[in-house]
């Protein structure tokens, strides 16, 4: 006949009076870090205890028991009760729930009740978290009533919105709480989905390829054209923002692109008429412009408007403030936030009284233009007062014939002999004895400055000095002013636009450096050309040569154009890089998806990422496809100041490719391909971008 089971009996609970429970040595939980007593108090106090403490009878030395009970499982609570009872919130004598065990190791109590304890799935949370918020409490609510902060509520909440079929793969471990995160940067279950399904499809299944993924497409909430209409007004016209809780995503992404464009346009639009009201023949507008589309173009000298007596008192006021505050806290090493804030405020304000609108005359706006555009920083950026060749005024000849025609004077380009064949040519007539002091035949006047002219190059010759002067103005002639035929020097210099734009140009670190640079010397350079020599006679030495470095650096083309075979002039930009310590790096130059990595081929992306990291680097994404690996080399490689071989300033070595007479050698197969040339890049896949049949030349002379 077979036994029966034993019956279990549970061990009986009763209310005992704080004041006779003590804390028991045998509890096994002795390390305390990351236990929050004061957590728990608040908790116990707002909802009440919701587990029992496990106690045992304290007897004495003859097993009798005294009264009291000692808890092996369950301190943290009672030191909680213990708390709330200092705080005087809870009566020593309140009654607490306990289950009174007898038989067994009081050690082994406080070990299975840690031990067996199953901690929530991290997913029970979320759903938790959803439903209280259903249920009416505010997220601030929840936070305060569990003691996180609201961001840690608005992470659970997030992840609960992720759509049900991933939230079941995770809860299946499909997936790991990282992917899971990753998913919640997109909203759209749909869309979720979709690029789960891609991910079954890739060997990576990184949270950073979720990301990218669920992404690609959007505009940067950094992007300027975003920062120019704004993310308010992108929101309230109806547009999606994806964010990423989780992780830093400076403003997250604009997914409805669409609306982008059309809100920038529609801006451009209304800002550009205000800039046509102003009385320009022309505008052009557009979120960007090429590098280079003012070359060729003269641009006309305005002056700041004059500030008002009010406005020049308030100028004052605000630069003695900021002067007062720089003395005051000169010795100081870290500025108060107050201080710091309002010294911000200060240049701001003076900044403005600084970029006040210019004022130019009506008959030249009447035939200038003005380029309506975004500006790096997400402004409107507004260049005006450009006026093209076909708009300006005839010249006025400086000398005419007598029957009104010029003729020009060729004895500058003449032989080094000063012009005897055209002399021999024809006699000259004898001038009538009665005619008085007329004026100078047309041919002895050339005759004589012909003499002139060598005397000139004689003279110019043996002072550097004024030579310098005269090729700095002949320069400056070229590049700030219409009229270059103002000087007698036949130097020619030419601005070269590109034929192929590359991405960003336009608002490249060098780009940017060199418009502020030529915008500051526009402003202390006269007017007139007529002043000009004058005005650089009176610049000291130092002025003088930054302004020629300015000038000729305008003239540098080291472009590869296919179109266009010039190795002996990307060997001298290899020199010229070499000689004043080009660090591309340093210039702002950085190897992304879209300047670089993207538009070559995956053996020069794995190439670039083991030479700036290391093999094992380049190992680790090398099972990536192609856009893949182009996403996540760009990560590794920031900050690495890797740059490709047409970047790189060559080393001394090159300043020995001179042959014995000085001039340059004709470059090998080798060093063009350093250089920029076919070489360099000969494996690179195709694209629009590199095409040689749609490259073009485009070089504009600077006015």
């Amino acid at each position: 006949m077979a036994t029966a089971a034993k019956k279990i009996t549970l061990s009986p609970s009763r209310d005992i009076p704080f004041n006779r429970l003590v804390l028991s040595q045998s509890n096994v939980r002795r390390v305390k870090a990351g236990v929050s007593i004061e957590e728990l108090a608040e908790d116990i106090a707002c909802r009440g205890l919701l587990q029992g403490l496990s106690v045992r009878p304290v007897v004495d030395e003859a097993g009798a028991e005294t009264g009291m009970f000692e808890i092996p499982a369950g301190g943290r609570r009672y030191r909680a009760l213990e708390l709330l009872v200092k705080q005087k919130r809870l009566a020593k004598t309140a009654p607490v729930p306990c289950v009174v065990r007898e038989g067994g190791i009081a050690e082994e109590d406080s070990l299975a009740e840690n031990v067996q304890r199953a901690p929530l799935h991290p997913l029970d949370q979320f759903r938790a978290f959803l439903a209280l918020k259903e249920k009416g409490q505010s997220e601030e609510e929840i936070a305060a009533a569990f003691f996180v902060s609201v961001n840690v509520v608005k992470q659970r909440l997030k992840l609960a919105s992720v759509s049900p079929k991933l939230l079941d793969l995770y809860a299946e471990d499909g997936m790991t709480l990282d992917q899971l995160m990753a998913f919640t940067v997109s909203g759209d279950h749909e869309r979720q989905e979709q690029v789960f399904e891609r991910l079954q499809q890739s060997y990576d299944k990184q949270p950073y390829v979720i990301r990218r993924m669920l992404t690609e497409g959007a505009v940067r909430a950094s992007d300027k054209r975003a920062q120019f209409i704004g993310i308010d007004a992108y929101v309230e016209a109806g547009g999606t923002i994806l964010r990423d809780l989780f992780q830093g995503d400076d403003g997250g992404w604009l997914q409805d692109v669409a609306l982008v464009d059309m809100m920038v346009a529609e801006k451009l639009r209304e800002e550009s008429q205000a800039i046509a009201a102003e009385g320009w023949k022309w505008i052009e507008v557009a979120p960007d412009f090429a590098y280079g589309h003012t070359f060729g173009l003269r641009q006309l000298r305005g002056e700041p408007a004059p500030l008002s007596v009010e406005e020049e008192e308030a100028r004052k006021a605000l630069q003695a403030e900021f002067d007062r505050l720089t003395e005051e806290y000169a010795d100081a090493d870290e500025l108060p936030e107050a201080i710091d804030e309002r010294f911000g405020e200060l240049e701001t304000a003076l900044e403005a009284f600084e970029a006040r609108p210019l004022t130019f005359d009506p008959a030249e706006i009447a035939r200038a233009g003005a380029f309506v555009s975004i500006g790096h920083d997400g402004r409107l950026r507004v260049e005006r007062g450009h006026v093209r060749p076909e708009d300006e005024e005839p010249v006025v000849p400086d000398a005419a014939s007598a029957d009104g025609s010029e003729e020009p004077v060729h004895a500058a380009n003449d032989d080094m002999d000063g012009g005897e064949t055209s002399a021999a040519s024809e006699a000259p007539a004898d001038p009538d004895e009665d005619d008085g002091l007329g004026p100078i035949s047309d041919r002895l006047l050339t005759e004589l400055t012909a003499h002139r002219t060598l005397g000139l190059r004689k003279a110019l010759g043996e002072r550097p000095d004024v030579a310098f002067v005269a090729a700095l103005h002949a320069l400056t002639l070229k590049v700030f002013y219409h009229y270059g035929s103002d000087s007698c020097l036949e130097l020619d210099l030419k601005s070269v636009g590109f034929s192929a734009q590359a991405p960003g140009l336009n608002d490249s670190a060098s780009a940017l450096a060199i418009t502020a640079r030529h915008e500051r010397w526009g402003k202390r350079l006269p007017k007139d050309s007529a002043d000009l020599w004058d005005a650089l006679q009176r610049l000291d030495g130092q002025s003088q040569a930054d302004l020629f470095a300015h000038v000729v650096g305008l003239s540098v083309n080291a472009v590869h154009e296919p179109w266009n075979r010039r190795p002996r002039a990307l060997a001298h930009a290899d020199r010229l890089a070499g000689a004043v310590g080009l660090d591309m790096a340093a210039a702002g130059w950085t190897p992304t998806v879209d300047a670089f990595l993207g538009r070559v081929t995956k053996a020069r992306i794995l190439h670039a990422v083991a030479e700036a990291k290391g093999q094992d680097a380049a190992d680790r994404i090398a099972h990536l496809k192609k856009g893949d690996m182009a996403t996540e080399a760009e990560r590794l490689l920031v900050g690495s100041g890797w740059l490709p071989e047409p970047l790189h300033t060559p080393g001394p070595a090159l300043n020995e490719t001179l042959d014995a007479d000085g001039a340059e050698a004709e470059p090998t197969g080798e060093e063009t391909a350093g250089d920029g040339g076919e070489t360099a890049m000969a494996d690179e896949e195709p694209t629009e971008e590199n095409d040689p049949a749609d490259d073009a030349p485009h070089a504009i002379a600077a006015e």
